[in-house]
């Protein structure tokens, strides 16, 4: 019998089985798929000489977590690279915004959409030079982060206190008008809100839109040279060498809870893997309390809240092998790791809105990956590993374009979409179809089935509104790992603080699990020291639920 089965073994459930070992406990991780890594593999399977990420490909908060950073993966052969400039969003008249990671470089190119936008940006700079280091602080510390929240809000009020939380909160359109006169920092801004579900009118979309942009700015959008898999890699090479296991092709099924505790799982096969001290869970929310724990271990509020969990925007993804870099008409955008394609503010807010609607967009943003651009390992010389991914509604009511799609994602549909996204980038782009060497198609059901924590390739773990953040993660008066079942953590990105390859999830819930059986362990201390007092002075010994 082990102490602790992780159930996933994507980041969140290998962080938190490695700092498990790291403190004597003994770790297996069940993954039901062949391979692990959840939403951080790649593989060779769009072409057999280019390497391409499934799923995530940029790591800005891996590079800025402070889990991560003390796990020391370099000693385990993880290695990052950068592109020459971190993201880039071109225009059809030819202007680009760029994101550069020194900072005047970013200032000098947005003062050329607008004078003295340059100097807006670096008034933002300046502002996360005084509070950045307390927000990423407060942002992976266990909820609520008392100690480093105390720093961050002295250092909040320091920076401008109230009105820089009035701005923290603003929708990203809104903070992008206050700040520049120009497009360019608007579109950084905003382009960056929605790497999550965050329209350009979302209340707190301005917080997120500075937030991945400073880290953009102060940390770059590293990825794993080799592959998002050289990631993986390094977590299980670390977790194997402390002891622990991982085991694939081991879907759980069902989480075993004897007299309100977890005390192991059950797997689809029918084996049983007791667990002496927890069972963490890197799933989703849904998931773990609308399957692998039977309701009537659950309270009834609980799964009435969990009925009103909302994941974020279903995802539909490409991924090329092209004979050649993009030949971008915006040559700034080519030395871009990340580039961002839709024409202005206002189209972003067309795109969210038909999501919104149920349409599937008919001018769908574009965030695209340069895989080549920023490790040079992915591909052959003057070739490109690259990708797209736009967001597609969950429910599909109509299409907002031409081709009749039905949200169904059949064979036809995901080829027309496909040619759709591919179009959007052939505006910017003249000639990118003319070098796809080879091209593979992840519809919503596609990434769901080789992730089952992507629900329709709903990539964050549940939406990042404000109604499902902090206390209200995954639904409210939580806001932390432990749930109602005593032994049992949820350590996945639907836990507090949400999506992002980071870690922080599970290592909220393993030192939940650490700081449970700490708590347990000196309880019992505490008796067998009075009875010892007790046996010495000569009272008797009996203690209430002791004894035969």
């Amino acid at each position: 019998m082990v102490d602790a089965v992780v159930i996933g073994s994507g980041p969140n459930g290998l962080v938190a089985a490695n700092l498990l070992a790291d403190a004597g406990w003994s770790v297996e991780v069940l993954e039901a798929q062949a391979e692990p890594g959840g939403a951080v593999r790649s593989d060779r399977g769009v072409h057999p000489e280019y390497v391409n990420d499934l799923f995530s490909s940029f790591y800005p908060l891996a590079g800025a977590s402070p889990v991560l950073a003390r796990l020391e993966l370099h000693r385990h052969g993880l290695r990052w690279s950068h592109a020459p400039q971190v993201l880039a969003h071109p225009l059809l008249d030819g202007r680009c915004a760029v994101l550069d990671r020194d900072r005047s470089a970013t200032a000098a190119g947005l003062d050329r959409f607008a004078p003295g936008d340059g100097d807006g940006w670096l008034g933002l700079c300046d502002i996360w030079d005084r509070v950045g280091d307390g927000i990423v602080d407060a942002l992976f510390s266990p909820f609520p982060p008392v100690r480093a929240g105390t720093v961050l809000a002295a250092r909040l009020r320091a920076a401008g206190g109230l009105r820089l939380a009035r701005s923290l909160i603003l929708p990203v359109r809104r903070l992008g008008e206050e700040e520049f006169a120009g497009e360019g920092g608007r579109l950084l801004l905003a382009g960056n809100a929605l790497h999550a579900d965050l329209a350009p009118e979302a209340a707190g979309s301005g917080g997120f839109g500075w937030l991945m942009s400073m880290l953009g700015q102060f940390h770059g959008f590293p990825v794993p040279v080799g592959g998002a898999g050289a990631l993986t890699a390094a977590l299980v090479g670390r977790l194997r060498s402390r002891g622990g296991r991982v085991r694939c092709g081991q879907r759980v099924t069902e989480v075993v809870v004897r007299q309100g505790r977890a005390v192991g799982v059950r797997t689809e096969t029918g084996g049983a893997v007791p667990a002496r001290r927890a069972v963490l869970a890197d799933v989703s929310a849904p998931s773990l309390y609308g399957s692998l724990v039977a309701a009537e271990h659950l309270p009834g509020r609980l799964l009435e809240d969990m009925r009103r969990f909302q994941w974020d925007f279903a995802t539909f993804k490409v991924d090329w092998a092209l004979s050649g870099p993009v030949p971008w008409s915006s040559a700034p955008a080519a030395r871009a790791g990340t580039v961002h394609l839709a024409e202005g503010v206002d189209e972003l807010t067309r795109c969210a809105s038909q999501i919104a609607r149920g349409l599937v967009p008919d001018r769908p943003f574009l965030l695209m990956g340069q895989m080549t651009t920023a490790d040079p390992t992915r591909s052959p010389l003057d070739t490109q590993s690259a990708w797209a991914y736009t967001h597609v509604p969950h429910t599909v009511k109509a299409d907002a374009g031409p081709d009749g799609l039905t949200g169904r994602w059949g064979a036809g549909e995901q080829q027309r979409m496909a040619d759709r996204m591919e179009a959007r980038v052939e505006r910017y782009a003249p000639g990118f179809r003319s070098r796809i060497r080879a091209r593979r198609i992840l519809a919503p059901a596609s990434l769901q089935a080789a992730d089952a924590n992507l629900h329709n390739g709903a990539i964050n773990g549940g939406t990042a509104s404000m109604h499902q953040q902090l206390i209200f993660r995954p639904v409210p008066g939580t806001g932390r790992p432990e749930t109602p079942v005593k032994g049992l953590y949820l350590a996945s990105a639907s836990a507090h603080p949400g999506g992002g390859v980071h870690g922080a999830p599970g290592a909220n819930a393993a030192r939940a699990a650490l700081r449970s059986t700490s708590a347990t362990t000196a309880a019992l201390s505490a008796v067998q020291r009075l009875l010892a007092h007790r046996g010495r002075t000569g009272e008797a010994t009996r203690v209430r639920g002791e004894g035969p």
